[in-house]
């Protein structure tokens, strides 16, 4: 008995056609959605960019300097740069650096000198000796109301010194590397981002020593030998909920307990990166049990049929397997720590701290912090250094994140 192939009536046609309509417009929804999320970070890159160029840079005066008017000179015995810059202001280099200024630039603009133009003048020779056989002209910090008034925003009474001195060509705008070397300063011609920078990868490497390992075993506790009972479920239930705690929490966690234990260790990168870690770890619990469940149950089966102890199925096949999973609740988690600011307000890393820190337990800031910081200063010469500081932090920030995504790839296996 022959059938007949069916018809498409008109009322399926439209149905089809109506299905298609929808699927349309769902691709431009999503197409959209993506459109729109990459023009609002192109956005916000652009803006931080056009705004944190400035910050690279600081308005410097052009004083030459004759060495050969004074007796200085360089003792051989002195091995440090420290030293040597020491040496060199006993014998009076400040006060040639003043009076080179007065005679190139007028009394007026020589008071407008940065109160550490002296030390770029010894930081050169100290490097270079052979300076001091002669004339060298030197682009030396000014003074934050100078640079202010070229840029148009500080006080009325020095635009027109500055005015003159750049017709002059003897202020200008350049490139400042001492930004990525310094540490924090008074004056935002003086300021650096090193100091901060440091702390935030030793608070860094705190909390990734801490938490990642104890985020791993427990994730495998939990998920390979911890016995299903009320009590796993509340420990289960307990750490998906301090995922979602907020922030500063985690601060006063740290501020009750690990300054009480370690009071002489106040804004330390170690209390810092234990307060992180304690907000970091859950995250990876979490991501770590979910990648061990994705695990197939085949390869411990075969693992367990050709003779593998339990203890080897885990760290030789279902951790190798489940460890790109656990690499990206890592860099979720360690890319939220890195730009927290609330729970390090509360146990004190708002310090003003003019050195880099020295080690794990000298007093320290992180980046996040010192934009905080630079954020509220009045003078207007700190809203560029902001901008450059937030241009670092993102740049540390995608470091990290490559350095982590390249490891899980590496380790990223197929079966």
């Amino acid at each position: 008995m022959n059938k007949s192939a069916p018809t498409r009536t008109a009322a399926f046609e439209a149905r089809l056609k109506k299905r298609y309509a929808a699927e349309r417009r769902f691709r431009l929804a999503g197409l959209g959605a993506i459109l729109f999320s990459v023009a609002v970070l192109l956005f916000l890159l652009v803006t931080m960019t056009m705004n944190g160029i400035g910050g690279f840079q600081r308005a410097t005066l052009q004083v030459p300097v004759d060495f050969t008017s004074v007796g200085i000179t360089m003792p051989q015995d002195l091995g440090d740069k420290p030293a040597r810059m020491r040496a060199l202001e006993r014998q009076g280099l400040p006060d040639l650096v003043r009076f080179s200024a007065e005679q190139a630039l007028g009394e007026e603009a020589a008071g407008e000198l940065g109160s550490s133009a002296w030390r770029a003048v010894a930081e050169a020779v100290a490097d270079d000796p052979k300076l001091l056989a002669g004339k060298a002209e030197f682009a030396l910090p000014a003074s934050g109301n100078l640079a202010s008034a070229f840029s148009g925003d500080g006080q009325v009474r020095l635009q027109p010194l500055a005015h003159r001195l750049a017709a002059e060509g003897k202020l200008k705008d350049s490139f400042d590397p001492g930004f990525l070397t310094r540490s924090d300063a008074t004056d935002p011609q003086e300021v650096g981002i090193w100091g901060a920078l440091k702390g935030s990868i030793l608070t860094m490497l705190v909390t990734l020593a801490l938490a990642f390992p104890i985020g791993v075993f427990a994730a495998l506790y939990l998920e390979e030998y911890a016995p299903r009972n009320r009590w796993t479920d509340l420990i289960e239930v307990s750490i998906n909920n301090l995922a979602a705690v907020p922030s500063i929490i985690f601060g006063l966690l740290g501020l009750a307990v690990f300054l009480a234990l370690f009071p002489h260790m106040r804004s330390a990168a170690l209390i810092g990166g234990m307060t992180l870690a304690l907000m970091t770890m859950p995250v990876i619990v979490i991501s770590g049990r979910n990648a061990i469940k994705a695990v197939p149950p085949s390869i411990r089966d075969g693992a367990m049929a050709l003779g593998a102890s339990p203890i080897q199925v885990v760290f030789h096949h279902v951790l190798p397997l489940a460890l790109p999973g656990i690499l990206t609740g890592t860099i979720i988690g360690m890319a939220r720590a890195l730009g927290e600011t609330a729970p390090l307000l509360m146990i004190g890393m708002r310090a003003f701290v003019a050195t880099p820190p020295g080690g794990f337990t000298d007093p320290a800031t992180v980046l996040p912090v010192q934009i905080f910081l630079w954020s509220d200063e009045i003078d207007r010469g700190f809203v560029e250094r902001t901008s450059a500081a937030i241009i670092v932090l993102l740049a540390f920030l995608l470091v990290m994140n490559g350095l982590a995504i390249y490891l899980r790839n590496r380790f990223e296996k197929k079966w």
